[in-house]
Protein backbone atom coordinates (compact mmCIF):
# COMPACT_ATOMS: atom_id res chain seq x y z
CA UNK A 1 0.00 0.00 0.00
CA UNK A 2 1.43 3.39 -1.02
CA UNK A 3 2.13 6.13 1.53
CA UNK A 4 -0.14 8.53 -0.33
CA UNK A 5 -3.02 6.05 -0.03
CA UNK A 6 -2.45 5.68 3.72
CA UNK A 7 -2.43 9.48 4.10
CA UNK A 8 -5.67 9.66 2.14
CA UNK A 9 -7.34 7.11 4.42
CA UNK A 10 -6.37 8.94 7.61
CA UNK A 11 -7.20 12.38 6.18
CA UNK A 12 -10.67 11.24 5.18
CA UNK A 13 -11.26 9.61 8.58
CA UNK A 14 -10.23 12.75 10.48
CA UNK A 15 -12.28 15.05 8.24
CA UNK A 16 -15.34 12.83 8.68
CA UNK A 17 -14.96 12.93 12.46
CA UNK A 18 -14.60 16.72 12.46
CA UNK A 19 -17.52 17.12 10.04
CA UNK A 20 -19.80 15.27 12.47
CA UNK A 21 -18.03 16.45 15.62
CA UNK A 22 -21.05 16.47 17.93
CA UNK A 23 -22.23 13.05 16.86
CA UNK A 24 -18.66 11.73 17.04
CA UNK A 25 -18.35 13.09 20.59
CA UNK A 26 -21.66 11.45 21.46
CA UNK A 27 -20.43 8.13 20.07
CA UNK A 28 -17.22 8.35 22.10
CA UNK A 29 -19.27 9.21 25.17
CA UNK A 30 -21.65 6.29 24.76
CA UNK A 31 -18.78 3.86 24.20
CA UNK A 32 -17.01 5.26 27.25
CA UNK A 33 -20.12 5.04 29.44
CA UNK A 34 -20.98 1.58 28.15
CA UNK A 35 -17.48 0.24 28.77
CA UNK A 36 -17.32 2.08 32.10
CA UNK A 37 -20.45 0.30 33.28
CA UNK A 38 -19.26 -2.94 31.75
CA UNK A 39 -15.79 -2.69 33.30
CA UNK A 40 -17.25 -1.82 36.70
CA UNK A 41 -19.62 -4.77 36.40
CA UNK A 42 -16.75 -7.08 35.49
CA UNK A 43 -14.74 -5.88 38.49
CA UNK A 44 -17.80 -6.53 40.64
CA UNK A 45 -18.06 -10.03 39.18
CA UNK A 46 -14.33 -10.65 39.77
CA UNK A 47 -14.55 -9.51 43.39
CA UNK A 48 -17.77 -11.41 44.00
CA UNK A 49 -16.15 -14.47 42.47
CA UNK A 50 -13.15 -14.15 44.78
CA UNK A 51 -15.35 -13.71 47.83
CA UNK A 52 -17.40 -16.73 46.79
CA UNK A 53 -14.20 -18.72 46.23
CA UNK A 54 -12.93 -17.74 49.68
CA UNK A 55 -16.21 -18.81 51.24
CA UNK A 56 -16.20 -22.03 49.25
CA UNK A 57 -12.67 -22.84 50.39
CA UNK A 58 -13.82 -22.57 54.02
CA UNK A 59 -16.83 -24.83 53.58
CA UNK A 60 -16.28 -28.21 55.18
CA UNK A 61 -18.36 -31.19 56.17
CA UNK A 62 -18.47 -32.14 59.85
CA UNK A 63 -19.07 -35.84 60.42
CA UNK A 64 -19.89 -36.43 64.11
CA UNK A 65 -19.39 -39.98 65.35
CA UNK A 66 -21.44 -41.94 67.85
CA UNK A 67 -20.09 -42.11 71.42
CA UNK A 68 -19.46 -45.86 71.24
CA UNK A 69 -17.15 -45.62 68.22
CA UNK A 70 -13.91 -47.52 68.88
CA UNK A 71 -10.42 -46.41 67.70
CA UNK A 72 -10.41 -49.31 65.23
CA UNK A 73 -13.70 -48.13 63.76
CA UNK A 74 -12.38 -44.55 63.57
CA UNK A 75 -9.39 -45.78 61.55
CA UNK A 76 -11.68 -47.81 59.29
CA UNK A 77 -13.96 -44.82 58.65
CA UNK A 78 -11.00 -42.56 57.94
CA UNK A 79 -9.58 -45.00 55.40
CA UNK A 80 -12.98 -45.28 53.72
CA UNK A 81 -13.40 -41.49 53.52
CA UNK A 82 -9.94 -41.08 51.98
CA UNK A 83 -10.87 -43.45 49.15
CA UNK A 84 -13.88 -41.32 48.14
CA UNK A 85 -13.04 -39.48 44.90
CA UNK A 86 -14.66 -36.16 45.90
CA UNK A 87 -12.63 -35.82 49.12
CA UNK A 88 -9.75 -33.33 49.01
CA UNK A 89 -8.85 -33.29 52.71
CA UNK A 90 -9.90 -35.18 55.84
CA UNK A 91 -8.93 -34.51 59.45
CA UNK A 92 -9.92 -36.34 62.62
CA UNK A 93 -10.76 -34.10 65.60
CA UNK A 94 -11.01 -35.78 69.01
CA UNK A 95 -13.52 -34.58 71.58
CA UNK A 96 -10.67 -33.30 73.76
CA UNK A 97 -9.26 -31.19 70.91
CA UNK A 98 -12.75 -29.91 70.06
CA UNK A 99 -13.16 -28.74 73.67
CA UNK A 100 -9.78 -26.96 73.62
CA UNK A 101 -10.70 -25.19 70.38
CA UNK A 102 -14.04 -24.12 71.86
CA UNK A 103 -12.25 -22.63 74.88
CA UNK A 104 -9.86 -20.78 72.58
CA UNK A 105 -12.74 -19.35 70.55
CA UNK A 106 -14.58 -18.18 73.67
CA UNK A 107 -11.52 -16.27 74.91
CA UNK A 108 -12.31 -14.50 78.20
CA UNK A 109 -15.61 -16.36 78.47
CA UNK A 110 -14.01 -19.82 78.53
CA UNK A 111 -14.85 -20.18 82.25
CA UNK A 112 -18.39 -21.17 81.29
CA UNK A 113 -16.93 -24.51 80.14
CA UNK A 114 -15.43 -25.25 83.56
CA UNK A 115 -16.24 -28.82 84.65
CA UNK A 116 -16.69 -30.21 81.15
CA UNK A 117 -13.21 -31.76 81.20
CA UNK A 118 -14.41 -34.59 83.45
CA UNK A 119 -17.35 -35.51 81.22
CA UNK A 120 -16.83 -34.04 77.79
CA UNK A 121 -20.18 -33.97 75.91
CA UNK A 122 -18.60 -33.20 72.56
CA UNK A 123 -18.32 -36.03 70.02
CA UNK A 124 -15.32 -37.15 68.03
CA UNK A 125 -15.60 -35.84 64.50
CA UNK A 126 -14.07 -35.74 61.03
CA UNK A 127 -13.58 -32.43 59.21
CA UNK A 128 -13.83 -33.08 55.46
CA UNK A 129 -13.25 -30.76 52.50
CA UNK A 130 -14.31 -31.50 48.94
CA UNK A 131 -12.57 -30.61 45.70
CA UNK A 132 -15.43 -28.34 44.58
CA UNK A 133 -18.38 -26.78 46.40
CA UNK A 134 -20.82 -28.65 44.13
CA UNK A 135 -19.62 -31.92 45.69
CA UNK A 136 -20.44 -30.92 49.27
CA UNK A 137 -24.13 -31.88 49.42
CA UNK A 138 -23.80 -35.24 47.56
CA UNK A 139 -20.81 -36.25 49.69
CA UNK A 140 -22.65 -35.29 52.89
CA UNK A 141 -25.53 -37.60 51.94
CA UNK A 142 -23.01 -40.36 51.25
CA UNK A 143 -21.36 -39.88 54.65
CA UNK A 144 -24.70 -40.12 56.43
CA UNK A 145 -24.86 -43.78 55.40
CA UNK A 146 -21.71 -44.70 57.34
CA UNK A 147 -22.57 -47.05 60.25
CA UNK A 148 -20.98 -44.95 63.04
CA UNK A 149 -22.20 -41.59 61.70
CA UNK A 150 -24.32 -39.71 64.24
CA UNK A 151 -24.75 -36.35 62.46
CA UNK A 152 -23.47 -34.75 59.26
CA UNK A 153 -23.42 -30.97 58.96
CA UNK A 154 -22.10 -28.72 56.22
CA UNK A 155 -24.13 -25.51 56.45
CA UNK A 156 -27.21 -26.78 54.66
CA UNK A 157 -28.88 -23.97 52.76
CA UNK A 158 -25.84 -21.67 52.90
CA UNK A 159 -23.94 -23.72 50.32
CA UNK A 160 -26.89 -23.85 47.94
CA UNK A 161 -27.49 -20.09 48.31
CA UNK A 162 -23.81 -19.38 47.70
CA UNK A 163 -23.82 -21.43 44.49
CA UNK A 164 -27.02 -19.70 43.31
CA UNK A 165 -25.51 -16.25 44.04
CA UNK A 166 -22.32 -17.08 42.10
CA UNK A 167 -24.33 -18.20 39.08
CA UNK A 168 -26.54 -15.10 39.23
CA UNK A 169 -23.57 -12.69 39.35
CA UNK A 170 -21.88 -14.36 36.37
CA UNK A 171 -25.09 -14.45 34.31
CA UNK A 172 -26.05 -10.85 35.10
CA UNK A 173 -22.56 -9.65 34.17
CA UNK A 174 -22.70 -11.48 30.83
CA UNK A 175 -26.17 -10.14 29.94
CA UNK A 176 -25.17 -6.58 30.83
CA UNK A 177 -22.01 -6.86 28.73
CA UNK A 178 -23.99 -8.00 25.68
CA UNK A 179 -26.67 -5.28 25.98
CA UNK A 180 -24.20 -2.42 26.43
CA UNK A 181 -21.97 -3.71 23.63
CA UNK A 182 -24.88 -3.88 21.19
CA UNK A 183 -26.00 -0.35 22.12
CA UNK A 184 -22.51 1.05 21.51
CA UNK A 185 -22.16 -0.77 18.18
CA UNK A 186 -25.38 0.70 16.81
CA UNK A 187 -24.61 4.25 17.93
CA UNK A 188 -21.26 4.15 16.15
CA UNK A 189 -23.01 2.60 13.15
CA UNK A 190 -25.40 5.57 13.13
CA UNK A 191 -22.48 8.02 13.23
CA UNK A 192 -20.69 6.32 10.33
CA UNK A 193 -23.93 5.99 8.38
CA UNK A 194 -24.43 9.77 8.49
CA UNK A 195 -20.90 10.26 7.17
CA UNK A 196 -21.56 7.79 4.36
CA UNK A 197 -24.89 9.41 3.52
CA UNK A 198 -23.27 12.86 3.31
CA UNK A 199 -20.70 11.51 0.86
CA UNK A 200 -22.98 9.17 -1.08
CA UNK A 201 -22.47 11.03 -4.40
CA UNK A 202 -18.70 11.05 -3.97
CA UNK A 203 -18.78 7.33 -3.17
CA UNK A 204 -20.90 6.69 -6.27
CA UNK A 205 -18.39 8.52 -8.47
CA UNK A 206 -15.49 6.62 -6.90
CA UNK A 207 -17.27 3.32 -7.57
CA UNK A 208 -18.02 4.41 -11.16
CA UNK A 209 -14.32 5.16 -11.71
CA UNK A 210 -13.40 1.66 -10.52
CA UNK A 211 -12.57 2.12 -6.83
CA UNK A 212 -12.77 -1.13 -4.90
CA UNK A 213 -15.12 -1.62 -1.99
CA UNK A 214 -12.21 -1.72 0.44
CA UNK A 215 -10.76 1.55 -0.90
CA UNK A 216 -14.07 3.24 -0.18
CA UNK A 217 -14.70 1.40 3.08
CA UNK A 218 -11.32 1.81 4.79
CA UNK A 219 -11.57 5.51 5.86
CA UNK A 220 -14.93 4.78 7.51
CA UNK A 221 -13.44 1.71 9.17
CA UNK A 222 -10.64 3.87 10.59
CA UNK A 223 -13.23 6.39 11.78
CA UNK A 224 -15.17 3.74 13.66
CA UNK A 225 -12.01 2.22 15.17
CA UNK A 226 -10.89 5.67 16.33
CA UNK A 227 -14.24 6.42 17.97
CA UNK A 228 -14.41 3.04 19.68
CA UNK A 229 -10.80 3.11 20.83
CA UNK A 230 -11.07 6.67 22.15
CA UNK A 231 -14.18 5.76 24.15
CA UNK A 232 -12.51 2.67 25.56
CA UNK A 233 -9.38 4.65 26.54
CA UNK A 234 -11.54 7.10 28.49
CA UNK A 235 -13.35 4.24 30.23
CA UNK A 236 -10.14 2.35 31.06
CA UNK A 237 -8.51 5.49 32.48
CA UNK A 238 -11.47 6.19 34.78
CA UNK A 239 -11.89 2.55 35.85
CA UNK A 240 -8.20 1.89 36.53
CA UNK A 241 -7.47 4.95 38.65
CA UNK A 242 -10.91 4.99 40.24
CA UNK A 243 -10.68 1.32 41.24
CA UNK A 244 -7.26 1.60 42.85
CA UNK A 245 -8.39 4.74 44.70
CA UNK A 246 -11.35 2.71 45.96
CA UNK A 247 -9.02 -0.09 47.11
CA UNK A 248 -6.98 2.44 49.12
CA UNK A 249 -10.11 3.80 50.80
CA UNK A 250 -11.50 0.34 51.56
CA UNK A 251 -8.21 -0.83 53.11
CA UNK A 252 -8.42 2.07 55.56
CA UNK A 253 -12.14 2.02 56.42
CA UNK A 254 -12.97 -1.68 55.88
CA UNK A 255 -9.72 -3.66 56.32
CA UNK A 256 -11.60 -6.98 56.60
CA UNK A 257 -12.95 -6.56 53.03
CA UNK A 258 -10.25 -7.79 50.66
CA UNK A 259 -10.76 -6.50 47.11
CA UNK A 260 -8.86 -7.95 44.16
CA UNK A 261 -5.72 -5.83 43.73
CA UNK A 262 -3.45 -8.14 41.75
CA UNK A 263 -2.48 -6.28 38.58
CA UNK A 264 -1.94 -9.61 36.82
CA UNK A 265 -5.74 -9.97 37.03
CA UNK A 266 -6.71 -6.31 36.51
CA UNK A 267 -4.48 -5.48 33.54
CA UNK A 268 -5.86 -8.24 31.23
CA UNK A 269 -9.33 -6.88 32.02
CA UNK A 270 -8.25 -3.35 31.01
CA UNK A 271 -6.63 -4.67 27.83
CA UNK A 272 -9.80 -6.59 27.04
CA UNK A 273 -11.87 -3.40 27.35
CA UNK A 274 -9.54 -1.62 24.91
CA UNK A 275 -9.85 -4.43 22.40
CA UNK A 276 -13.61 -4.50 22.89
CA UNK A 277 -13.81 -0.77 22.16
CA UNK A 278 -11.80 -1.30 18.99
CA UNK A 279 -14.07 -4.18 17.96
CA UNK A 280 -17.22 -2.15 18.69
CA UNK A 281 -15.97 0.68 16.49
CA UNK A 282 -15.01 -1.65 13.64
CA UNK A 283 -18.30 -3.54 13.87
CA UNK A 284 -20.28 -0.29 13.80
CA UNK A 285 -18.45 0.81 10.67
CA UNK A 286 -18.98 -2.48 8.86
CA UNK A 287 -22.68 -2.50 9.70
CA UNK A 288 -23.17 1.07 8.43
CA UNK A 289 -21.43 0.37 5.12
CA UNK A 290 -23.39 -2.73 4.17
CA UNK A 291 -26.28 -0.65 2.82
CA UNK A 292 -24.01 1.22 0.39
CA UNK A 293 -21.44 -1.37 -0.59
CA UNK A 294 -21.77 -4.99 -1.55
CA UNK A 295 -18.90 -7.13 -0.22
Amino acid sequence: MRLSTIRYYFREAVQSILRNSWLSAASVGVVAVSLLILGSSLLLVVNAGQMAANLESNIEISLFLKDNTTPAQVKQIEDKIKTMPDVAQVEFVTKQRALEEMKKNLGDKKDILTGLEEKNPLPDAFKIKTRTVEQVAPLARQLESLPQADQVRYGQGVVENLMAFSRWVRTAGLVLMILLGVAAVFLIATTIRLSVFARRREIGIMKFLGATNWFVRFPFLLEGIFLGLTGSLVAVFIIFFGYYSLIGSVQISLPFLQLVSDRNLIMPLMEGLLLLGLFIGAAGSMISMRKFLKA
